[in-house]
């Protein structure tokens, strides 16, 4: 499976990090878009965004509007956008594709390939709501990064991986992220 993975300016770089682990060990090939503001995040959340950049089979500027995954004709499975920023998440409820992720994404939508959007900001006002609703419509599925708990997590880790489980079950991925409901 092809898939973009976008990191965008919000906090929680840490779900695109353990994203990114569990796509390489799912064999999933994954085409890195990290925004300038993504940057200063994981500057301040990670260090830097090197171990992001080394877990991608290709890594894309946001500037980059001729790169392949632009197109349409470009062939891939769908997109993760982890984690979504308001400013992301309104650009494409709006049609607003001025950069790479948000091209990359408009053409996930157009061709009807999954567009999988982990929005991290709390709280949220009507306009984020507003525009969320309005991304789903369009078919995008909205996957908050609240992890649930019936899984008894033990660390932050836990946490974070029944976010990416979750991620990879809308991928139609199989996996074993967090223990199911009922299976502990």
């Amino acid at each position: 499976m092809k898939l973009v993975v976008a990191v965008t300016g919000a906090s929680g770089i840490v779900y695109a990090l353990n994203f990114l682990k569990a796509s390489s060990k799912y064999d999933l090939e994954t085409y890195l878009i990290i925004t300038e503001a993504a940057e200063k995040v994981a500057k301040h959340e990670l260090g830097d965004t090197e171990q992001l950049k080394n877990l991608a089979r290709r890594v894309y500027t946001p500037e980059d509007l001729a790169a392949d995954i632009a197109s349409g004709s470009y062939p891939l499975d769908g997109m993760v956008i982890v984690p979504a920023s308001m400013k992301t998440v309104s650009a494409l409820a709006n049609g607003y594709t001025d950069n790479l992720v948000t091209r990359a994404a408009d053409v996930q939508l157009k061709e009807r390939r999954p567009l999988i959007v982990v929005p991290r900001e709390t709280p949220l006002h009507a306009v984020h709501l507003e525009n969320m609703a309005k991304l789903s419509r369009l078919g995008a599925v909205i996957l908050p990064a609240m992890p649930g708990f019936y899984h008894n997590p033990e660390s932050v880790d836990d946490l974070v991986d029944f976010v990416v489980g979750k991620i990879l079950d809308q991928l139609g991925v199989e996996n074993k992220m967090y223990n199911r409901w009922g299976s502990s």
